[in-house]
């Protein structure tokens, strides 16, 4: 079995939720796969950069998910391992990159992104981002 590491981003600009659609039809979050002599943390916001064209900071690591599937390609297991980051960004302009397969995505109502995201790892992590995002919200307006 081929393991990946990788890292990515569950982006907030107010009370909406950056999620991208795929060329398989997949709502997902934005990530990629760590190369030897990064960080997770550089990978995570580069890949909300390059697949959305959205600029982010990190606030804080979300969790791990991991995942199986079968490539067609490769003709073998995979096992993706993703360290995942909250981030914010500062206005919501988002630019599917085409090129890579994204046919749409968008800052969306938490509600409506948990509904529309396909694999409910990501669901789950979106849900746990956004109350652990408010806490971070509630604590920022408390330092005065």
């Amino acid at each position: 079995m081929l393991k990946r590491i990788c890292a990515g981003g569950v982006v907030f600009h107010e009370n909406r939720v950056l999620i991208l659609r795929n060329d398989k039809g997949e709502w997902v979050l934005p990530k990629g796969i760590i190369r030897p002599g990064r960080l997770a943390q550089e990978v995570a916001v580069e890949r909300v950069k390059i697949e959305a064209d959205v600029n982010a900071k990190i606030i804080s690591p979300v969790g791990e998910t991991c995942y199986e599937f079968y490539s067609i390609t490769r003709q073998k297991p995979v096992c993706n391992q993703i360290t995942w980051f909250l981030m914010e960004t500062a206005n919501d302009k988002c630019s599917p990159n085409k090129e890579l397969g994204f046919k749409e995505g968008g800052f969306y109502k938490i509600n409506e992104a948990v509904e529309k995201i396909t694999y409910s790892q990501d669901k789950s992590l979106v849900s746990l981002s956004y109350r652990k995002y408010n806490e971070f919200k509630e604590g920022d307006k408390l330092i005065v």
